[in-house]
C-alpha cells in the first residue's frame, strides 16, 4: 500500500455488489473504489457516476492491468468462483467474495489451492459475524466458557426462518436494462447428480450461513449427525461434543425477518436475534441470562449496540485487513469447511 487509503476495484456491480457492498465501501473514510469492472456498460457507467467511481472497465481483467490497487471486491455468483477467482488472485491482491466459497468441495478445494500459491488471501463474506450483535454474543461466550460462571456450554440452536431478508435494500439498485452476457460457470461434480447437485446448490444457497455461524459459536469443528427427511432441521455435534440444531424454515413470515441464535450454559444463555441480511443501520439483539448457583435473583441484560449494521461493519473488517490491522474475518480455508458440512449433511438427507 502506497498510502493509508486503501484503492479498491470492485468486479461486478449487480445487486448485492451495489446495495451490500459498493454503497458502503463509497462512504467509509479509510478507502476509497477507485475503478470498476462490469459486463453491462450502461450500467457500469451509471453506477459509477452514482458514487463518484471514476474508472470503468469492460472486465477484471482490463482493470487488473491498468489500476494500481490494494484491494478486490468482486461480489459474483458463487458458481462462478471457480472460473473468475484464479484469474483475480494472479493479481496478488487480497479479495472479498460472498459467500458460499463455490458450488462444490472439489471447487472451494481448487480455489482455496489458487489462494495458497497466490501469497495473498480471500475473505468470504459471511456477514453475520460482522454484526455487532454476533461479536458481542462471542466475546460474553468466550467469557463465561473460560470463567465457568454458568457451567459448561450445553447446546446451540440456530433457527432461520425464509422472510423478508431484502427489507427495502434494493431501492438504490440501478440497472439501465443491458444484459451481460453468458458467463461460464463451475464444472459440475462428479460425486452429485443433477437432483442432488440442485439440492446442494439451494442449500449452500440459503442455509450456509447458518452452517458457517454454527462455528463461529462453537470456535471448534463440527459434523451432522441427522438430517429430518422433511429438509426443516439437521443436527450436529462439535469436536468436544456440544450439540447443536438448524432449524431451517419450519415457518415462514411475508414481511418480518426472525432469525436467531440460542447458546445455551448450565445455568443461562446468550441469545442474539439478527436483523434482515440489508437492513440498514440496524444491529442485532442480544440478551444475557445469568442464573449463578446460590443466586437470589437470575439477571437478564441486553446490551446497547451501536447502529451499525453488518454488512458495513463487514466492509470495516475487510479494509482493516487489507491494512494489516486485523485478520479476514473468514477465509477460504474455513468457508471450504462450511462446503463439506453442507456436502455431509445433503449426503445424509439424499442417500448419496
Amino acid at each position: 500500500m502506497q498510502s493509508d487509503r486503501v484503492k479498491l476495484g470492485f468486479v461486478g456491480v449487480g445487486a448485492m455488489g451495489q446495495c451490500a457492498h459498493l454503497r458502503n465501501y463509497c462512504d467509509l473514510p479509510v478507502c476509497d473504489v477507485v475503478a470498476l469492472a462490469e459486463l453491462r456498460p450502461k450500467t457500469g457507467h451509471a453506477v459509477a457516476q452514482r458514487y463518484g467511481v471514476e474508472r470503468v472497465y469492460r472486465s477484471a481483467e482490463e482493470m487488473l492491468a491498468s489500476e494500481p490497487l490494494d484491494a478486490i471486491v468482486a461480489s459474483q455468483p458463487f458458481d462462478r468462483h471457480g472460473v473468475l477467482l484464479p484469474q483475480l488472485l494472479r493479481a496478488g491482491k487480497p479479495i472479498f467474495i460472498e459467500k458460499p466459497l463455490s458450488s462444490s468441495p472439489d471447487a472451494g478445494q481448487a480455489i482455496l489451492g489458487a489462494v495458497q500459491t497466490s501469497g495473498t488471501w480471500v475473505m468470504v463474506g459471511y456477514h453475520k459475524r460482522s454484526d455487532p450483535a454476533c461479536a458481542y454474543a462471542l466475546e460474553t461466550i468466550r467469557e463465561l466458557r473460560n470463567s465457568g460462571e454458568l457451567g459448561r456450554m450445553t447446546y446451540i440452536r440456530i433457527l432461520m426462518p425464509a422472510g423478508d431478508w431484502v427489507a427495502g435494500g434494493f431501492t438504490c439498485l440501478i440497472n439501465k436494462g443491458d444484459a451481460a452476457p453468458p458467463l461460464e460457470r463451475e464444472a459440475a461434480t462428479v460425486d452429485m447428480d443433477d437432483e442432488t447437485q440442485r439440492a446442494y446448490t439451494t442449500f449452500v444457497n440459503y442455509y450456509i450461513h447458518q452452517i458457517n455461524l454454527l462455528r463461529f459459536f462453537l470456535e471448534e469443528p463440527y459434523h451432522v449427525t441427522y438430517a429430518d427427511p422433511s429438509g426443516v432441521m439437521l443436527a450436529a455435534e462439535s469436536e468436544s461434543g456440544v450439540p447443536g440444531v438448524i432449524e431451517m424454515s419450519p415457518y415462514h413470515t411475508s414481511i418480518a425477518w426472525q432469525e436467531s441464535v440460542l447458546v445455551c450454559f448450565e445455568r443461562g444463555y446468550v441469545k442474539v436475534e439478527l436483523p434482515a441480511p440489508l437492513a440498514l443501520n440496524r444491529p442485532g439483539r442480544v440478551e444475557v441470562m445469568r442464573d449463578p448457583e446460590h443466586a437470589a435473583n437470575p439477571d437478564t441484560t441486553s446490551p446497547h449496540l451501536p447502529w451499525v449494521h453488518a454488512m458495513r461493519q463487514q466492509a470495516i473488517n475487510f479494509v482493516a485487513a487489507v491494512k494489516g490491522e486485523r485478520p479476514p474475518v473468514c477465509s477460504a480455508a474455513e468457508a471450504l469447511e462450511d462446503l463439506r458440512v453442507a456436502r455431509d449433511y445433503i449426503r445424509l438427507l439424499k442417500g448419496q
